[in-house]
């Protein structure tokens, strides 16, 4: 499956929560243009929370923050959901990676 220019959704159950229209690709993340839908406000600070924590090098909150993310939120490719995600969202900018088979820590 290709990422390249294509349309990704963000999912919470059957709820669109956002699209991301990928521009470009430098393996292994994807970067495009985050559109939000409805359904994305109460998730939002959770990606600011995110990078924060990231920014803070506070690797413990970070990782906590990403699970709860994967934990709430499915992300779709064009082919269907995927089984693992690292997702981030700042303003209209996303970027992410993403696994087939789930990532154990």
């Amino acid at each position: 499956m290709t990422g390249e220019q294509a349309t990704w959704r963000i999912m919470r159950g059957d709820t669109l929560v956002g699209t991301i229209a990928v521009q470009e690709g430098d393996f292994p993340w994807l970067r495009g243009r985050f559109t939000a839908g409805p359904a994305f406000a109460p998730f939002e600070p959770w990606f600011g929370e995110s990078l924060a924590a990231l920014e803070a090098e506070d690797f413990e909150r970070f990782n906590d923050v990403c699970d709860r993310i994967a934990r709430t939120l499915t992300l779709v490719a064009p082919s269907g959901p995927v089984a693992d995600f690292l997702l981030h969202i700042d303003g209209e900018a996303a970027w992410f990676r993403w696994s087939d088979e789930p990532v154990v820590d």
